[in-house]
């Protein structure tokens, strides 16, 4: 049995220090998705506070078969999106790279290239922007699946879908952010100012 299965089964036995080890452990990763589902760091703080109160609340419901971090992480989804289609039109920003460094690394940090560098926070920011237009539970399986590398299988069991709607949302979120990616390109083009180079 490894720690935080026993800290499971110690925290639903009413163990306040083994739930606190579970929040501990799992804070950043739900903070993370709370942040990139809502955008806002203030919204993303409460969202995650509200995931480990529910967490906590229905700890008795938690199939030790599941892995923990699935279940906590579909409970932040789903009160995500639930906040998402409450507030309707949303903003979303992933300025902030995660604790863990794992995404939108310079190659080399000891020598940047402020060009790339540029180029790439550039086509990130609009990816955010694009990413706002997508429906709440598209959005989750998009960020489940390339921020948090959840299988299809995971997505399902964390969005309670069948692993054939994850793929058909996948699908679907992709070819869509693929078309506003174009339509927007003109755009941007047209927004370039005489000075600026073609790379911007």
């Amino acid at each position: 049995m490894n720690d935080e299965l026993t800290w499971v089964i110690q925290a639903q036995q009413g163990s306040d220090e083994a739930f606190t080890r579970l929040v501990e452990e799992h804070q950043t990763h739900v903070y993370n998705l709370c942040y990139r589902m809502l955008g806002e760091p203030e919204a993303a703080e409460d969202a995650a506070q509200e995931s480990f109160l529910r967490a906590y609340q229905n700890l008795h419901r938690y199939d030790q078969n599941r892995p923990f971090a699935t279940w906590l992480l579909s409970i932040a989804a789903h009160y995500c999106i639930d906040r998402l289609r409450r507030r309707k039109l949303s903003m979303f920003s992933l300025d902030e790279e995660n604790d863990d460094g794992t995404t939108y690394e310079i190659a080399d940090p000891a020598s940047p290239d402020p060009e790339a560098e540029s180029v790439k926070r550039e086509a990130r920011d609009r990816l955010h922007i694009l990413l706002k237009d997508l429906d709440a539970t598209d959005r989750a399986a998009i960020i489940l699946r390339y921020w948090n590398d959840y299988s299809e299988v995971e997505i399902a069991e964390s969005l309670n879908l069948t692993v054939s709607a994850v793929k058909s949302r996948l699908h679907r979120a992709r070819r869509a952010l693929a078309g506003m990616w174009q339509e927007d390109k003109p755009r941007a083009r047209a927004e370039r100012r005489a000075y600026e180079t073609p790379a911007f």
